[in-house]
């Protein structure tokens, strides 16, 4: 980049000076067309000559140069927000921190998705079917260096008839906040507090919105603490009272694990009590081979409560064990995945599990789904799904094909 170039992008930036500056460069005469331009910013400091007394404005200019430059125009008060972001590797050598910049030029970020999703269910040769449209709006603001905002948006518009559409709750009148929590620092723990998505044990446990703290502590060990209460409007099993757990979580060798304590309490199935669940939990994944991976989750409860199945004790520990093999990226078209689950889950062991598929979540459930998924195109996602699954406490026996489409902004 030559000089002169850099002469005019500088000029622009308002720096000023004397009008009356004394021009210290041998090689700008009085009669130059840059001369009360190079007089004002080398009386600001902005620009330096060289050794020899010389501007050498015709000379090609390095990136540290230039970054130079930059960073004697930010102490100056310029507003360079471009020139510092490009110069950001060069800045941070010369010790000019230019992430305050960005932040003021980010400090609200908006980003969303659009899914339509079409389910197809089998119960015991009964079929329903079921399409949605559901489109959510994501807003960021940072309060400051340590802390950040988080809101989220939602509306559903369900292309059935109005009374399955009212019953649901899914209107397409209806934009309601679905999340909205803050995220920081607090000493020397990971902060989380509000609505937000919580996700116990990969979705086996609980997978929906959450009014709750969350503390985390630790890096290659995690500690993770949370007080809260499952959204009613969420829960498959109807209600539940508070909700206290305690996570920790790290790596030995190449495998990834996760155990919990869960005390939930005044659970509620169909209206009627089944007082509190009191889980154990154990999460681990490793790779088999490059991009082919292992999971299993186990999950023991202490309630084996007979409501409202009548006399028989229900199952009171359970089990899931996934196979997956790479996995759509939204920012790569063309990538792709599969993954395939084995399900065996108690019905005192989940709140609300993360599946799509149709089993009776009220009444425990077993059985297998498989799960492909594709990126079409940049931000947008297909994905299909399959269940197999029987009922544990009633004798249904459910297959249900799912598929979306998700478009990300």
């Amino acid at each position: 980049m030559k000089k002169s170039l850099v002469l005019a992008m500088a000029m622009a930036l308002g720096v000023t000076a004397s009008a009356y500056a004394a021009n210290p460069f041998s090689d700008v005469p009085a009669g130059h067309w840059a001369y009360d331009s190079v007089a004002k910013l080398a009386a600001a400091g902005v620009v330096d000559g060289y050794a020899d007394g010389a501007f050498d404005g015709d000379k090609l200019m390095t990136r540290y140069e230039m970054a130079q430059i930059v960073a004697k125009a930010m102490a100056k008060g310029a507003n360079v927000d471009k020139l510092a972001a490009e110069f950001a590797d060069e800045l941070d050598t010369l010790g000019v921190r230019v992430a305050k910049l960005e932040k003021g030029a980010d400090a609200v970020k908006i980003t969303g998705n659009i899914r339509w999703h079409y389910s197809d269910v089998d119960t015991d040769g009964v079929k329903t079917s079921e399409q949605k449209l559901r489109s959510r709006i994501w807003i960021q603001g940072q309060v400051n260096d340590d802390w950040k905002y988080t809101a989220m948006l939602e509306n559903n518009h369900e292309f059935s008839d109005d009374d399955i559409a009212d019953k649901n709750g899914a209107s397409e009148e209806d934009v309601k906040f679905q999340r909205a929590y803050v995220n920081g620092k607090l000493g020397g723990f990971a902060v989380q507090a509000g609505r937000y998505d919580n996700k116990i044990m990969d979705g086996n446990i609980y997978h929906s919105r959450f009014d709750g703290v969350q503390l985390d502590y630790g890096k290659d060990v995690k500690v993770r603490l949370v007080h809260g209460k499952a959204t009613p409007s969420s829960l498959a099993k109807g209600e539940a009272g508070d909700v206290n757990y305690a996570e920790v979580s790290g790596k030995l060798g190449v495998v990834a694990l996760t155990a919990g304590y869960y005390d939930v309490q005044d659970v509620k199935i169909d209206s009627q009590p089944i007082e509190d669940m009191d889980l154990w939990a154990v999460n681990a994944s490793m790779p088999l081979a490059k991009d082919l991976k292992l999971g299993a989750v186990y999950v023991k409860s202490d309630n084996d409560s007979s409501a409202p199945y009548g006399d028989v004790k229900v199952d009171d520990d359970g089990y899931v064990a996934t196979l997956s093999y790479k996995g759509a990226k939204a920012s790569v078209p063309g990538s792709w995945g599969l993954e395939a689950k084995y399900y065996d889950m108690g019905a005192t062991t989940y709140m609300d599990h993360t599946m799509n598929g149709g089993a009776d979540k009220l009444a425990g459930f077993e059985g297998w789904g498989l799960f492909a998924n594709y990126a079409l195109a940049k931000n947008i996602v297909a994905q299909v799904e399959w269940y197999d699954l029987d009922s544990k406490e009633n004798d249904v026996t459910k297959e249900t094909l799912w598929t979306q489409v998700v478009f990300t902004f």
